[in-house]
Parts: structure tokens; C-alpha cells; sequence
């Protein structure tokens, strides 16, 4: 039996956990306060804090580092890969430590998971990061030669629950036609076609529905005037993609419990209730969309991701998609076991992990 630590960084927490194979044996989500956080000029900085944190939850937890056999972390933004699950190694460590696709949480855990293993003289491993890319050809034209559409999504979650979703239909994912939705503070539908995603939406900044904190897709030209009102920074109108868009931007607010209660209080003619159908509208065009993308021939709707919780929204939902085929709701994230999988396969020798550096792929289509 090999014991795994599994290690996933968000913007407010660092979620860890102990896999004895495919058994969690222990799980713990540690929260830091924002004004921690505050004080780290860069997400690198806030290396050996996050480890720190770490280490004391575990030695609390009488963990022994030692026994650990390997070491997986969230994946962050890299270079486009394929999916599947890598060693942490000097290319990957350098592109996460430069943010070669910009600094978010999730490139800390290659960065903490390559710490720990080095030393304990153990393997570290990263799986499924958001930048794995699939796309087939004629999804990576935007309308713009100098503006390709890229594949960045919650490949982690997508994935797992995809094979999940193919084993209850009585299927394998590499025979399946899926629609995966990922609602959580982004937002990601992706075409699974035969065990490959030939298109989603980059849910990290600016393209599909709007989320909690995340604009989608805005109009274009009236993107163009603000950039150039002299009103705000190029900080601020990245900030209102992502962070400061969706949800928060229209009511204050990201956490959909509060909304909930929003709703409660103002009843189904107010703004809020509005915005939250708007959500739910543009969730169910993004379906829509990625129907077409299969031709309509679909096994399954996917919903997951924290959002999924809401059982008004799933509702809402299936009323505007429940014609394209069957809806399954895997509520939550399955991505700390989708971690601990990915490292066990090759553990186990069922995998070889992959290289990061001769994985990149190559998507300029020389236009």
C-alpha cells in the first residue's frame, strides 16, 4: 500500500491530504486570512508560509513525512500539455516559478510538492493542470489571427468526474460523448469526445459564462473603450475579469449562500434574482454551445464543482438543457483523489509519468 500526500493551494486556503492508495486517510483544508497574505508581494513569496502551515497541521496530526511515498500537487499554469500525470522537475519548476501563463495559487503545488520530496528523497508528481490542452484545430481560431483561443479549465475535475459519469452510463470515457460542467468561483463546459477535450471555454480569464467572480465573455468593443478611457489601470480591468466580475461585480458578493439569502429577503422581482438567472442563462448557452460541438450526439450532461450544491440551480438548469440528453450532478470537487489517482497509477506502474519539457505542444497554427 503507498501513502500519498496530496497538496492543492487555492487563493484563500491549501487544502492537503493522505491517500493509503486510493483511501483518504486524513484530510484538512487550512484557511489563511487575506491580510496574511497580503503582506507577500508575489504568489512565490508565499512559499514557505503555505509550507509552514503545512507542517504544522501534520506534525498536530502525528503524520510521519518519511513514510510518505510520493508527493503530488495541483497543477498550475504551465505551458499547454497533454493530460495525464508529471514529474516535477527543473523546466516545470522554473516555468511555475516564472508564471509563464501568469501567477495564480495552484502553481505552488508542484513548487511545495517538489520541496517535500526533495527532502525526503521522494517523487513529485503534479496531474491534470488547467493548462491541459486538447482542442482540436478548428477550436483554437477566435476570429483573430493575434488572439488564438487557449485551454485553460479545471482539466483535474472535468476528467475524474468524466470517468466517473462514463462508468455509471456502463461506458468507458474513451467511447463517450460528454458535456462537463465545472461551476465553482470559475466556470468551464467542456466537449469530451472520445476520451479527449476538443473544446471548452478558458475559465481562468474572460470566456464563456460569467461565475461568482469572473466576467466570461464580454463585449468586445466596449472592452476596447474601457481599456482606453483612461479611467483604469491595466490592473483594474484585469481585476474585472477575473476577481471582480460575474457575480461579486453586479452584488457585492461571491459566496452564493449569501445570494441565496439575498434572494430570500428581496424576492424573485429583484436585481439579485436576475443576476443569479443570468448565470444560469449563460451556463445553459455554454451547454448548448458544446451540444453543437458533438453534433448533438451526447451521453451525458455533467454537472459539478461547489456550485452544484445549490439544487435550484441544477434545476434551472436541466429546465433549459434537459432536451440534449441525460443530466448526471456529481456535486463538490473530486480533485484531491483525482491527485492522489494520478500519482498512485504511476506508483502502482499501471503509468509512466510524463515529462513535462517534451510534453509541451506546439498550437501555433501559423496564421
Amino acid at each position: 500500500m503507498f501513502a500519498i500526500l496530496v497538496i492543492n493551494p487555492g487563493s484563500t486556503s491549501t487544502k492537503i491530504a493522505m491517500f493509503h492508495d486510493k483511501e483518504c486517510a486524513f484530510s484538512y483544508s487550512i484557511s489563511h486570512d487575506s491580510d496574511e497574505l497580503a503582506v507577500f508581494g508575489t504568489i512565490n513569496d508565499q512559499t514557505d508560509f503555505r509550507i509552514n502551515a503545512i507542517n504544522t497541521v501534520l506534525h498536530k496530526e502525528k503524520i510521519e513525512l518519511e513514510r510518505i511515498d510520493a508527493f503530488v500537487g495541483r497543477g498550475g499554469l504551465l505551458k499547454p500539455i497533454s493530460s495525464g500525470t508529471f514529474t516535477v522537475d527543473a523546466d516545470m519548476l522554473d516555468d511555475l516559478q516564472k508564471g509563464v501563463l501568469g501567477q495564480h495559487a495552484s502553481n505552488l503545488g508542484g513548487i511545495i510538492a517538489h520541496r517535500f520530496a526533495e527532502k525526503y528523497s521522494k517523487p513529485a508528481y503534479i496531474v491534470d493542470p488547467v493548462v491541459v490542452d486538447e482542442l482540436q484545430d478548428i477550436a483554437r481560431l477566435s476570429g483573430h489571427p493575434l488572439l488564438p483561443r487557449k485551454s485553460i479549465f479545471h482539466a483535474l475535475n472535468q476528467k475524474s468526474v468524466a470517468r466517473q459519469a462514463a462508468a455509471t452510463l456502463g461506458k468507458s470515457y474513451e467511447s463517450c460523448n460528454l458535456i462537463i460542467a465545472h461551476l465553482g468561483g470559475g466556470i468551464s463546459v467542456g466537449a469530451h469526445h472520445n476520451g479527449r477535450v476538443i473544446d471548452v471555454n478558458n475559465a481562468l480569464n474572460g470566456e464563456g459564462p460569467f461565475s461568482p467572480e469572473r466576467s466570461g465573455t464580454l463585449p468586445a468593443a466596449d472592452l476596447v473603450d474601457i481599456c482606453f478611457s483612461g479611467k483604469y489601470t491595466r490592473h483594474e480591468i484585469q481585476k474585472m475579469i477575473k476577481g471582480a466580475g460575474g457575480i461579486v461585480g453586479y452584488l457585492g458578493v461571491n459566496d452564493l449562500r449569501k445570494v441565496n439569502k439575498m434572494l430570500e429577503k428581496e424576492g424573485p422581482d429583484s436585481f439579485a434574482h436576475l443576476v443569479y438567472r443570468a448565470m444560469v442563462y449563460q451556463i445553459a448557452k455554454e451547454i448548448g454551445c458544446m451540444a453543437a460541438v458533438l453534433k448533438g450526439k451526447v451521453d451525458a450532461i455533467v454537472l459539478t464543482g461547489g456550485i452544484t450544491q445549490d439544487q435550484q440551480i441544477v434545476k434551472l438548469i436541466a429546465d433549459y438543457v434537459s432536451f440534449l440528453g441525460v443530466i448526471l450532478t456529481i456535486p463538490g470537487e473530486e480533485e484531491m483523489s483525482a491527485l492522489a489517482a494520478g500519482a498512485l497509477k504511476v506508483l502502482k506502474g499501471e503509468e509512466k509519468a510524463k515529462n513535462y519539457k517534451d510534453s509541451i505542444l506546439e498550437n501555433d497554427l501559423n496564421f
